[in-house]
């Protein structure tokens, strides 16, 4: 029975390739790695770089090979593809690449007996045209578009004006700076390129035959689409396409259509013909990695997925645009009338190790043990505070690194609020000692906790609304990645952040975001006249077999203190700023997409 849907997931360092069952149940799953498959290419951990300009990409051609591969090892281990009815795809965010004016004609008359390589990539010396204007994508890393964006932040007046109107500040890896430097350095490529994809579309254009539409979300992270008018920016595309103007580049980037699960067409003749797919088969929307994640569960309005790895990142589902310079906000890829809030951050399990690691070494324990990190992080009252009517409110914040939000330099605060007073407390030593007595070492093992979900509640509570009977909060929050193990963590999560039906380990292994592009297409095919993706997710997704409750979220008394700290932390993260503010555009998406 044909009754099967193939998702995909082309990240910085592989290519991963899924099939489910209108059930959604997994029945295969292939990946490639690029770095152990594709040595020949010269790249490291995916990429190649330029260190001197700050720029960070892949080669085109390193993609077409990946695609071959994975469906030849999907097939070697029993895929039957003709049993695919549809098709779509996440892509690494904000990648673009450069189609030439061959490429249609190209995609549209592939031989099946050749590779896709052999065909799409063009010979040396004009031998054979190509389908590509430029051989290179940017990668997510790159950082070499400072001047341009600096650009596109002063284009619309200020960078809260950009944010308003595209959802985020202009950031190095967007597709708007990113194009415009491109036209730059590059001017007549440029002048050669008839179509931009992001990696997305460009996925779906292979599987396509022709050049796909990028999708309605994950056209959001190129500060060029007006996400209030649901249409191009005019500014922000005049500005990108230099002096070729606003209309050269709008015909380059093509039309966005709104159904984020309306099909572009049946599969390309070649992968019929060379692989045994259904003429039939349908491609579905290709969208990108952060917005494919939150298609690997029916995440409804004010549910949260928080990622707890290197990074941490915080995405939700919200009927709120309430855009900010300090995170992102996206059109929802299958869902009209919601938005995706995300925001991320460059500290995240890094500066928990590194307090974890003090504390058990002032106390001789085992190294990298959580155990006494745990328990101290448990036993330490509300804020530190033994009785909030007399003792001071301890807060800080914890940064090995440089962060984002807020935009400081790498440091450490740490503060005692009392009497509407913020006094900082001096640097520990190496021995954790203070001439502060109110700021043991240990305290750290909560103060961080407090501090890393403070930041994530100030800057999401303007966006969730009453939970029934209950004040305004995420309904759940669903924990991934590495510190979703943790319990103390977790435990801190729904303290701080609240969840009216509580906190949840969420475990889809390494698959989400391919599983989110495969339950994409099964709703694309089959759904019901007006029916939603939640609604199509909800009657088919066994949440058994991936959640798990691990305590309550709501705490009556203890939620509503942490929100009266908010103004403070808030006042906190200022001093910061103050102190070791930097302008930056940098790596905001530090780990590249959630992990979960």
């Amino acid at each position: 029975m044909a009754d099967q849907f193939l998702g995909f997931d082309l990240s910085t360092q592989q290519l991963k390739g899924i099939i489910v069952k209108s059930d959604l149940k997994l029945i295969h799953e292939a990946k490639v790695d690029f770095d152990a498959d594709f040595a020949k290419y010269g790249i490291e951990k995916g990429v190649l770089t330029n260190p001197s300009e700050g720029e960070v990409f892949a080669p085109v051609a390193l993609f077409l090979d990946a695609i071959e591969l994975v469906l030849q090892r999907l097939k070697e281990q029993g895929a039957d593809f003709s049993k695919v009815q549809g098709i779509s795809g996440a892509g690494m965010q904000h990648g673009t690449v450069f189609w030439s004016k061959d490429a249609e004609s190209i995609l549209g008359s592939l031989d099946p007996g050749k590779t896709l390589l052999e065909q799409l990539e063009g010979g040396a010396k004009g031998e054979r045209k190509g389908a590509f204007s430029h051989p290179f994508s940017p990668n997510w890393q790159d950082a070499s578009t400072q001047k341009q964006c600096e650009e596109f932040d002063k284009k619309l007046g200020t960078p809260e004006a950009l944010a308003e109107a595209t959802g985020s500040k202009a950031h190095h890896r967007f597709s708007g700076p990113q194009i415009l430097r491109f036209h730059q350095k590059y001017p007549e490529a440029y002048k050669a390129t008839a179509r931009i994809s992001l990696v997305s579309s460009f996925l779906a254009s292979v599987f396509l035959g022709k050049v796909a539409p990028i999708d309605i979300s994950d056209v959001c992270g190129a500060n060029l689409w007006d996400i209030k008018t649901g249409r191009w920016n005019e500014e922000c595309l005049a500005l990108a396409a230099g002096g070729e103007g606003a209309e050269n580049l709008r015909s380059k980037l093509g039309d966005v259509p709104e159904d984020g699960g309306g099909s572009f067409g049946s599969i390309s003749p070649y992968f019929v013909k060379r692989y045994g797919f259904p003429s039939t088969a349908q491609v579905i929307p290709f969208t990108g990695d952060n917005p494919s994640t939150i298609l690997a569960l029916p995440l409804r309005s004010s549910d949260a997925i928080v990622s707890l790895g290197t990074s941490t990142t915080f995405l939700m589902s919200t009927p709120q645009y309430k855009p900010n310079p300090a995170y992102h906000f996206l059109n929802h890829p299958t869902t009209a009338g919601l938005y995706m809030f995300m925001l991320c951050y460059k500290n995240g399990g890094l500066a928990r190790e590194h307090i974890r690691d003090a504390i058990n070494e002032q106390s001789n324990g085992p190294a990298k043990s959580w155990d006494l990190f745990n328990s101290t992080a448990l036993n330490t009252p509300v804020l530190g505070q033994q009785d909030p009517t007399s003792d001071p409110m301890r807060l800080g914040l914890y940064f090995p690194r440089p962060e984002i939000v807020p935009n400081v330099k790498e440091g450490t605060w740490r503060f005692l609020h009392k009497d509407n007073t913020l006094s900082p407390v001096p640097p520990q030593t190496a021995h954790g000692k203070t001439e502060d007595k109110t700021w043991p070492r240990s305290a750290d093992a909560r103060a961080i906790l407090e501090s890393q979900f403070l930041s994530l509640r100030l800057r999401s509570q303007s966006l969730v609304g009453p939970q029934g009977d209950l004040p305004p909060q995420p309904r759940r929050i669903y924990m991934v990645g590495g510190g979703a193990a943790n319990a103390a963590i977790a435990e801190l999560a729904g303290q701080v952040l609240g969840g009216s039906e509580g906190v949840f380990k969420l475990d889809i292994g390494g698959n989400a975001c391919a599983l989110g592009a495969a339950y994409k297409a099964a709703w694309g095919v089959q759904r019901g006249q007006d029916e939603k993706f939640e609604d199509f997710l909800e009657k088919r997704w066994r949440e058994e077999d991936f959640v798990k409750k691990v305590c309550e979220g709501y705490r009556e008394g203890v939620w509503e203190r942490y929100g009266e700290a908010l103004k403070v932390f808030d006042r906190v993260e200022k001093k910061a700023i103050e102190e070791r503010g930097q302008e930056n555009h940098g790596e905001q998406n530090a780990g590249g997409k959630v992990s979960a």
